[in-house]
């Protein structure tokens, strides 16, 4: 006897919750800013000779853009899920791919175009690739790629970074205090490292987590208390404006102390210098104030608020994308300073770079492979729809 049966549907696909958090337009803002002085400080670098006292002065406050990076991805993913539940293996299989795959791809485009431009001697091929294997274990292939690098950790630790806020829950200022002694260790080995350990050793933890952490999970407590400390600062933003002037200056007193006492200037303007610890959570803060600011009054000049949100949807582009620009332009630096001197040079280089970004970045958006170059979906033309001409029996025209 045979049983006939009717085929089963396949079961529906249950889409992931999604947050019913309201979009915080302030956040476009801080990114931008943040991005926009992250270009800022490669211009001064490059414009500017290593040893310039002045030059490392303006470095060492322009050093909180990573800062500030790293504590607006742990509150934007804290943000987005602290309401929901999180599924790793989901999280990781929608995230990873749209930071590995640009990482890999322009890890292996810089390390081609340092081997066509330095004119290094021609050696074996197994060689040069060893050689870019290294550099994407290390994040190394150019000066910026070791920031994608370290936001795969990020995106790898979340799940348990969120875990662990639910858990604490009511005692998250421990754990902020725990991870800030820890910052304090990480940055004392870093810029005092003890006898017998080598700049190789320090320069790979650049690369790693470790000196990040703390910044990471402050943005993760604040969003998870956001309510309260959105209301905190906005009732406090002349008083983070002031702390920002006065914490700046001991920052650049701190500086010049440190050279004036001989060391090289590089070296006293560098990230992980202990003075800029407060200096770090005290912009971070007051920019954050800023922008919110502005978000509350964004709608008395809608073209503004429209181009902050377009800049914003192309930071991470602008970001992948400025150091090609910055090299491409580096010729033209000793004829401009021949010309204007500086600061001016910095700042003609610094328009120059920002604008052949945006043409990179705006050619590669288009391109059927924008998402592997700039992790974002390509920006496809409006096509306007097919006019139809209407012609009504009941009205004749006054012409």
């Amino acid at each position: 006897m045979t049983t006939l049966e009717a085929p089963r549907p396949a079961p529906a696909r249950i889409p992931a919750p999604r947050s019913s958090a309201p979009y915080l337009h302030q956040i476009d803002l801080f990114r931008l800013i943040t991005f926009a002085c992250v270009i800022l400080i490669h211009v001064v670098a490059a414009t500017n000779y290593p040893q310039d006292v002045p030059a490392n002065a303006v470095e060492s406050l322009l050093h909180f853009t990573r800062e500030a990076f790293f504590a607006l991805t742990g509150f934007v993913l804290v943000y987005q899920y602290r309401d929901r539940p999180l599924r790793a293996t989901g999280f990781w299989r929608r995230r990873f791919p749209l930071v590995a795959v640009p990482y890999v791809v322009w890890s292996v485009f810089f390390w081609g175009y340092s081997l066509v431009t330095t004119g290094e001697p021609a050696g074996s091929l197994s060689t040069k690739l060893a050689a870019l294997g290294r550099e994407l274990i290390e994040g190394s292939a150019w000066y910026h790629l070791y920031f994608l690098l370290v936001t795969m950790q990020v995106y790898l630790l979340f799940p348990l970074l969120l875990k662990m806020l639910r858990a604490t829950r009511g005692k998250h200022r421990y754990v902020l205090l725990v991870s800030g002694a820890l910052q304090v260790c990480v940055v004392l080995f870093m810029t005092y490292p003890p006898e017998g350990v080598t700049y190789d050793t320090i320069s790979h933890l650049f690369a790693t987590i470790l000196p990040y952490q703390f910044y990471t999970v402050l943005g993760a407590v604040v969003a998870m208390h956001f309510e309260a400390v959105h209301a905190w600062v906005s009732g406090h933003r002349a008083f983070l404006a002031t702390a920002l002037i006065a914490i700046g200056v001991g920052a650049e007193l701190a500086y010049f102390q440190n050279v004036h006492s001989g060391t090289w200037p590089q070296l006293a303007s560098e990230v992980y210098q202990p003075y800029l610890l407060l200096w770090f959570v005290t912009v971070i803060a007051a920019l954050y104030a800023l922008c919110s600011w502005w978000s509350a009054r964004r709608t008395a000049d809608g073209r503004v608020a429209r181009f902050i949100a377009w800049a914003s949807n192309r930071s991470f582009s602008i970001f992948l994308v400025h150091p090609l620009a910055l090299a491409l332009l580096g010729p033209a630096i000793g004829t401009v300073a021949d010309r204007v001197g500086a600061p001016w040079t910095t700042v003609v280089i610094y328009l120059a770079t920002v604008a052949l970004t945006l043409v990179f970045v705006e050619i590669l958006r288009r391109l059927p492979v924008s998402k592997a170059l700039t992790g974002r979906p390509r920006v496809r033309r409006a096509h306007p729809g097919p006019v139809r001409l209407v012609v009504s029996p009941t009205r004749r025209s006054s012409g």
